[in-house]
């Protein structure tokens, strides 16, 4: 008697595993295309030199990296040197409030008295350009020194 309930537990399990042989796709039973239908495809392989995530790795809730912003075109032709640098010229102001500019440069820091929309000025100081500001434009110049120009 034990012998027989084996016997067909080990046939259920057979029949329960042929019923789903059929069921991912590739089975016998081709699935018909509509006239004029494209086939499906597999999506692309993805790119091997982004890392995919396995089981276990940390979640970066912030998303993925962004590419480093880059700067609009347009602006002074030369770089400065990475030392001290002299900007010369009239302060204009930028598209946000309490931003300042002088020849595409935001002028961060050094005595707003004097740098103020309009006024010409000689200022000192050194490039940041991983600076990151709320003004819209410019490159970030750390002023150092300024004087009526």
């Amino acid at each position: 008697m034990r012998t027989l309930r084996l016997a067909v537990s080990a046939l259920a399990v057979c029949v329960a595993l042929s019923a789903c042989g059929g069921q991912d796709g590739t089975g016998d039973t081709p699935t018909p295309t509509p006239t004029g239908a494209q086939p499906v495809t597999s999506p692309p392989s993805p790119d091997p030199s982004i890392p995919t995530p396995t089981p276990g790795d940390p979640v970066d809730p912030t998303g993925p990296a962004l590419p480093p912003p880059t700067r609009p075109t347009g602006g002074p032709t030369k770089t400065p040197p990475a030392g001290g640098t002299t900007l010369t010229g009239t302060v204009t102001s930028g598209v946000e409030p309490n931003c300042l500019l002088l020849d595409n440069y935001l002028l961060i820091g050094g005595p707003r008295d004097l740098l103020k929309a309009g006024a010409k000025v000689t200022v000192t100081g050194r490039v940041q350009r991983d600076l990151l500001t709320t003004c819209q434009q410019g490159t970030p110049f750390l002023v150092e020194t300024a004087r009526r120009g």
